[in-house]
């Protein structure tokens, strides 16, 4: 199977036996971590309903972004045109595609009473309808690896900062010329208050490698706890924070690193048995 290379169309790739194995090995590695720390997996869906998706304002901050799915009608028999289904061959669009993979953390423990320390890792196929697609770099179709914590405010910004020590130690590991930079999501509507406050705090930071962020650091205050009605049992609405790894870019920049998928592979497995927990 060696070789057959990956292949891309409109965003979207399927990719060759080593590049598959690179990233399960990236893969591998991230949830090691996670379960280190205490974290149980869960695994979501790859669409949601549309109501769910809702709840996070996606459609108002992320319509340029958004795909939806709908069935198809029919009577009559759909038949697609140069390649796509007129709207009036389709019933109303109920399904939403995420954007990100945490909100099936949240969808989870929605209207649940949790602990002050609650870790979760999960993995999603996820969509973006960008302007434009750049092989593994940028894809319509991708799959995202997070880890999420919930509970006290204290409590996710620890995992934040244990989770960049380790971040930063991986790059340093694999010889990759990584920086750290602010950045933001518009999760708030931008007239909130909690939009200002984003504005003048740090709730999101990029780690990124010749330009291209491949792992982010998120604080989201208790926006999900309140939206999910996810309580502490200490009180109060739970806090959330999340760490996320673009696992197709990390496979991107390992291959211009090293040149090919078996030799960054056999780094990331020779590097991840030395790297000391944080």
């Amino acid at each position: 199977m060696n070789e057959f290379l990956t292949r891309y169309s409109g965003g979207v790739a399927i990719l060759s036996a080593p590049h598959t194995a690179l990233l399960k090995a990236l893969d591998d590695l991230v949830v090691r971590w996670a379960v280190e720390v205490g974290a149980g997996e869960i695994l979501p869906p790859p669409v949601y309903a549309v109501s769910d998706l809702d709840k996070f304002d996606v459609y108002t901050n992320f319509p340029h972004l958004s795909l939806v799915a709908s069935p198809l009608r029919t009577d009559p028999p759909p038949n697609p045109h140069g390649g796509q289904f007129a709207a009036r061959q389709m019933l109303p669009a109920g399904l939403g595609l995420p954007t990100a993979t945490c909100f099936g953390a949240y969808l989870f423990l929605e209207n649940c009473q949790v602990a002050d320390d609650v870790l979760i890792t999960l993995s999603n196929r996820c969509f973006r309808s960008e302007k434009s697609f750049d092989g593994l770099r940028r894809l319509l179709s991708f799959q995202m690896r997070e880890i999420v914590a919930v509970g006290t405010y204290e409590h996710t910004q620890q995992h934040l900062d244990r989770f960049t020590a380790k971040i930063q130690n991986l790059a340093k590991h694999l010889s990759l010329d990584m920086v750290k930079k602010p950045a933001s999501d518009p999760f708030f509507q931008q007239e909130s208050s909690r939009a200002v406050m984003q504005k003048l705090s740090a709730v999101k930071s990029e780690f990124q490698i010749h330009g291209l962020a491949v792992a982010s650091v998120n604080t989201h205050g208790n926006y999900f706890g309140e939206r999910c009605n996810i309580k502490l049992d200490s009180g109060g609405p739970a806090f959330t924070s999340c760490v996320a790894f673009g696992l197709e870019r990390w496979t991107s920049v390992l291959l211009d690193r090293y040149g090919d998928a078996k030799r960054a592979s056999e780094s990331v497995r020779a590097v991840s048995d030395d790297l000391i927990p944080v």
